[in-house]
């Protein structure tokens, strides 16, 4: 269990294309993950505080085109010096 009072730090870590204008390559998506897993393994370890599960659905001509996304919020107790932002 987690005591919220120790949590001094939120990153948000966005996996998947949440802009139809700028998709995501493949490259992204392992990039996002491996800051996702560093988050939650690395010192200080983070935990996940909430995930917010989003979805947009985009007509292309005939078609349906449906863009899903996951926001991570993980809390540090402190800022990790390996995060930039």
């Amino acid at each position: 269990m987690v005591d919220l009072s120790e949590i001094r730090f939120v990153k948000r870590v966005t996996v998947g294309s949440d802009n139809p204008a700028h998709m995501c390559s493949p490259e992204q998506l392992e990039a996002a993950n491996a800051l996702l897993n560093r988050c939650l393994n690395d010192t200080p370890r983070g935990h996940i505080l909430g995930i917010e599960k989003s979805f947009t659905v985009l007509q292309s001509g005939e078609h349906q085109v449906v863009l899903q996304w996951m926001v991570y919020h993980v809390g540090f107790p402190r800022k990790p010096i390996w995060l930039d932002s």
